[in-house]
């Protein structure tokens, strides 16, 4: 059966010599299983040490996916940009141009090359950090995402503290209230937020604080020179925007979970040692009902990172994806490239860290993969 944990259940004041419940909790496999048997002498419990050698043969299987997934996306990424109608130059210097003019703009930005030239030069140049000069501002590409990067980041993180810290007390009342008018509000409101469009969201805040209460700016970003509190308060609108259709997601998830962690014997078994349903959800439930809740919170996280294009639209933030939208329509394809290759490195790293922090929860993956 694999590295266990035994725990005797016997009644206060029966001898050892009478029939006596022993609940086997099984490491690898998240439940408990009961043996009825005649157990001479008192048992103890013993934990075995987690399997470090499976764990780092599990950790280099999914980092060679993961160097896989990304040496597939650049090539998916370079050929499916470079074939798309539009030729930089001619569109940089317009409809009257003549042709040695755009000839010689092409052998400046290196178009003239080949595109199997030009994706190996890309690609080692980021391996190195360089990711290469802009074709419409003749900028660095790593200057202009590193300055974008301290804006789309904090977002995303912003919005994913502000998605938790609803969904989780969210989701836990509704599971301890099942079927109660608590649950059904929940539920009911959380349907709302995932059939809302978080653009919408965006419009109403705009609206309400912005324009009627004026405790925001309508947009824009104060900076981080000027103070956290002000860059903050420059986020709070866009990132509350984006944590509340994820935020009722989440909490869907997380109530889902719980309920079905509810169900298993060793939450019995907690009830029958005098624990309330509310102590026994908190003290035994919530920990093994994470395991779906961390997979949907590295989703989350990955999609506000690379998702957030219209959110900044609205808010006209300086973040990557509103420079994803201005580089596709100056057909500025060294930065489209380099901030998508960027967005998909991130999603992948984000997913790789959630299966290991899923293998640490549930061992089971370790010997599946």
């Amino acid at each position: 059966m694999g590295p266990f944990t035994a725990i005797v259940v016997q009644p206060a004041g029966t001898r050892a010599t009478r029939t006596t419940s022993v609940y086997i909790l099984d490491n690898r496999h998240f439940f408990l299983r009961a043996l009825t048997f005649f157990c001479p002498h008192h048992w103890t419990y013993t934990n075995s040490a987690p399997n470090v050698a499976t764990m780092i043969r599990y950790t280099l299987k999914r980092l060679l996916s993961l160097i896989l997934s990304l040496a597939v996306a650049s090539l998916v990424i370079f050929f499916v940009i470079e074939v798309a109608p539009g030729d930089p130059a001619s569109f940089m210097l317009g409809l009257n141009a003549q042709p040695d003019t755009v000839a010689a703009l092409r052998t400046e930005l290196g178009l003239d090359q080949s595109k199997f030239a030009r994706y190996a030069s890309w690609v080692t140049g980021m391996l190195s950090g360089d990711f290469g000069t802009s074709y419409t501002y003749r900028t660095p590409v790593a200057g202009m995402i590193t300055d974008r990067l301290w804006v789309s980041l904090p977002l995303a993180l912003y919005a994913l503290i502000l998605s938790t810290l609803i969904a989780f007390p969210a989701g836990i009342y509704a599971a301890a209230r099942r079927g109660k008018t608590g649950d059904m509000a929940v539920m009911g409101a959380t349907q709302l937020g995932v059939a809302v469009p978080n653009f919408w969201f965006a419009m109403m805040l705009v609206l309400i604080f912005a324009i009627n209460l004026r405790w925001f700016n309508a947009g824009g970003f104060a900076g981080w020179d000027k103070g956290i509190w002000a860059g903050l308060h420059s986020l709070t609108l866009p990132a509350i925007s984006l944590a509340l259709p994820q935020a009722a997601i989440l909490a869907r998830v997380m109530r889902s979970a719980l309920l079905d962690i509810l169900g298993e014997d060793f939450m019995r078994t907690a009830r029958a040692k005098g624990l309330s349903r509310r102590q026994a959800l908190w003290r035994h439930g919530l920990r093994n009902a994470l395991i779906p809740v961390l997979t949907i919170i590295g989703l989350q996280f990955s999609f506000l990172l690379a998702g957030a294009i219209i959110i900044e639209q609205v808010f006209y933030l300086p973040g990557l994806g509103r420079l994803v939208f201005q580089a596709i329509s100056a057909r500025d394809l060294i930065v489209v490239e380099s901030v998508v290759m960027l967005l998909v490195f991130a999603v992948i790293t984000v997913n790789f860290l959630v299966d290991l922090a899923y293998a640490l929860v549930d061992p089971r993956l370790r010997s599946r993969t």
